[in-house]
């Protein structure tokens, strides 16, 4: 006769057991894609193997450390000045922090403060914003953003309106609706009949409601922003040298694709594993603040 042995936890087990599941549930596959670009736009002036911006005519076009010809000295290679491309690649990752946070924060304050006004008022306010947003979602992000780069020229600001130009429509339209369902619920009416102000009803008691989908929206955008960095760069119309951004390798290494293909690849890749990241941290992101997600 077969012995059936059940084994409980003892109570000392059970805060381990606990603790490791909340472990096993944190984003471990986003916070590993993302960090290399963290901690090299934050301290990459202090990680620089050489200055990114060094010209060595000796050395143009060098390989990788791994392939014939290659040097421990540039470990992904050169370009085609003989600058080193992990240097570059890091700067890079600096310049692509900046613009995914500022671009992503303006528009996250413009398209929120639009979709909440726009959701709360009703009415002729509504139909304005909601006319404007619908005629900058009507015109496609690249060709928008081409007309941008065209009429003010290249550079920093360019890139950065132009990203927060395209973004801003999405939380507006998010956040109107969601504002519509929300200026209907009972503490909304307990605040009006409390006397509040209208600011005071949107900041206090409405934007806290709207701030997981805010924090989703915004980590999601950033990916966008990226993208949208690199093909305006890449074009011509973004960020001009000296500046270093991926989106200007894979410019500057396109005619060397044959012959160096290590200098636009290497860029294209962190662009892919950055953007990879952002969008499975706002997956992981939204599936931690939708409760019917976590249901099922």
């Amino acid at each position: 006769m077969a012995t059936v042995v059940i084994r409980t936890q003892t109570p000392a087990e059970r805060p381990l057991a606990l603790h490791w599941r909340r472990v096993r549930r944190l984003p471990w596959l986003p916070v590993i894609l993302l960090a290399p670009v963290v901690i090299c736009g934050i301290f990459g002036s202090l990680l620089f193997p050489h200055d990114p911006t060094t010209i060595d005519l000796l050395a143009p076009r060098k390989p990788p450390a791994w392939m014939d010809g290659g040097s421990w000295q540039y470990v992904l290679g050169t370009d085609q000045f003989g600058r080193d491309l992990l240097s570059r690649l890091m700067e890079g990752a600096r310049v692509a922090l900046i613009v995914a946070i500022s671009s992503v924060f303006l528009a996250a304050l413009i398209g929120v403060t639009a979709g909440m006004v726009a959701g709360y008022y009703g009415g002729i306010i509504d139909n304005v914003i909601m006319r404007i947003a619908d005629v900058v979602f009507a015109i496609p992000a690249i060709l928008l953003i081409i007309l941008i780069g065209g009429a003010v020229g290249g550079g920093f600001l360019t890139v950065l309106s132009s990203i927060v130009i395209v973004s801003w429509v999405l939380y507006a339209r998010v956040v109107r609706g969601e504002t519509l369902v929300l200026r209907e619920r009972g503490f909304v009416a307990l605040a009006k009949v409390a006397n509040c102000s209208d600011t005071r009803i949107l900041l206090r008691h409405i934007l806290p409601n709207l701030m997981p989908t805010c924090i989703v929206l915004m980590t999601l955008q950033a990916g966008f922003a990226l993208l949208i960095e690199a093909a305006i760069t890449f074009i011509g119309l973004g960020i001009q040298p000296p500046a270093t951004t991926w989106g200007l390798l894979i410019s500057e290494g396109r005619p060397y694709m044959t012959t160096a293909w290590w200098i636009p690849t290497f860029a294209g890749l962190a662009i892919t594993i950055t953007v990879l990241g952002t969008n499975l941290l706002g997956d992981w992101l939204q599936e931690k603040f939708d409760p019917r997600r976590q249901q099922r």
